[in-house]
């Protein structure tokens, strides 16, 4: 039966292959193609604004809760900071006596060298020069 409607065709000359599926390259499809692209874009647009409109609440809570954070470490930090600027003057005013200890020590030690060289007949004096005098106390 299928054959006999097949060889009706071919024998008609009415056998055209069914284009309905081709495809097509007329102006209108390119139109059509433009108009669907653009409708694609202003719904992609409407999606971004919706996405936007419903996010700024959360990003508003977001920012509420890290300006609560930074006052909380802002809290915290303070004491810290002070107690370790307490640290560093003890540290520093530490520092500065051994130094001066060390200072006096050298003095000590270059005017035992002093004395000794001047028993040696090198002519030295008791009397302090301007390098030995130690200097005034830098508080």
């Amino acid at each position: 039966m299928t054959d006999d409607m097949q060889t009706d065709k071919t024998e008609s000359g009415s056998a055209a292959a069914d284009e309905t599926f081709a495809w097509s390259a007329d102006p209108e499809s390119s139109s059509t193609a433009g108009t669907q692209a653009r409708e694609w874009l202003t719904q992609l647009q409407d999606m971004i604004q919706n996405l936007a409109t419903q996010a700024a609440p959360v990003i508003r809570e977001v920012g509420i809760k890290a300006a609560e954070l930074a006052a909380v470490a802002g809290d915290k930090a303070g004491p810290v900071a002070q107690r370790a600027a307490e640290l560093t003057g003890q540290a520093g005013q530490k520092l500065a006596e051994r130094s001066r200890d060390l200072a006096a020590e050298l003095r000590k030690d270059a005017a035992a060298a002093k004395g000794a060289d001047g028993s040696n007949g090198a002519g030295g004096t008791d009397a302090e020069t301007a390098e030995d005098k130690p200097t005034a106390d830098v508080a």
